[in-house]
């Protein structure tokens, strides 16, 4: 099967764990290039809705035929799934993913992680947490392949859960603040802003930190742009590299993110990168 509207072959519903009695699957679109770099693609929905397929899918297969492989990824969804399931369930499909690679004709010496939204704070928080066992889980098994990342692009992503708390009235009716009660499986503010502070992106930027590519649209609504340029500023503190690009014009989740420029540029980055 071929990606909607371009010429890459698709490979779905691949089963690499099962959790609760349900089954996480992938999707592979393949890059054109043998050895192509493979990322893997964790969709957004407030991490309480959307899935592998829905979100963003007029972006999957361009990147893959700018000479990215793309896995898209299912994970576990609040209120459901608990935290950190849904990192679990990531860390799980790494691990698989560099399991299967042979098997499956991928190179994943190096692998990279994208994330849109809910999805871009998942996969920098997967990112930025090697060697945190309250965050690994033993989801597919696999455990003697690494869940680390070499690379991550963050697309209008949160990156500080507390700051929600500090929302305009505009982006608390935009993105309610019951996305993180879902998340976090808390309705006690008290709580919920305790457990967020412990859970910023910024707390964990270090030297080791893999390289990321930060992207936001300045007229964003919902996720301010601010979010973004604060995790750029941590990393750049902490001497990782991190480049952030600011779409003029652009909102949350708008059509330029999936514009031909934007997604030559992500890919030209990741295939630099994990060359």
């Amino acid at each position: 099967m071929s990606g909607e509207g371009h010429a890459v072959p698709v490979e779905r519903d691949l089963a690499y764990a099962t959790f609760d009695g349900t089954q996480l699957a992938l999707d592979i679109y393949r890059a054109p290039q043998r050895n192509a770099p493979v990322v893997l693609y964790v969709h957004g929905g407030g991490w309480t809705r959307s899935d592998k397929r829905t979100d963003g899918k007029g972006r999957l297969a361009p990147l893959a035929a700018h000479g990215v492989t793309v896995v898209s990824v299912d994970y576990g969804l609040a209120p459901r799934a608990v935290f950190p399931q849904q990192v679990h369930d990531l860390k799980g499909a790494v691990r698989w993913v560099r399991a299967q690679g042979p098997r499956l004709g991928l190179d994943t010496a190096r692998l990279g992680i994208w994330g849109a939204s809910a999805g871009a704070y998942l996969g920098s928080l997967l990112a930025l947490s090697e060697g945190d066992g309250a965050l690994e889980g033993t989801v597919g098994g696999n455990l003697g392949h690494s869940s680390a990342v070499q690379a991550v692009v963050h697309w209008f992503g949160q990156s500080d859960l507390a700051a929600s708390a500090a929302r305009t009235p505009t982006e608390a009716k935009l993105l309610p603040f019951r996305f993180e009660a879902d998340l976090l499986a808390t309705d006690d503010p008290l709580e919920l802003a305790e457990r967020a502070r412990g859970l910023s992106l910024m707390s964990r930027a270090s030297p080791g930190a893999p390289p990321f590519l930060i992207a936001h649209g300045d007229g964003d609504k919902i996720v301010s742009p601010s979010q973004g340029l604060a995790l750029h500023q941590a990393l750049g503190r902490a001497g990782a590299r991190s480049r952030f690009e600011l779409l003029s014009g652009a909102g949350h989740e708008d059509p330029e993110f999936d514009s031909p420029a934007m997604l030559a540029t992500t890919a030209a980055w990741l295939r630099t990168v994990l060359r």
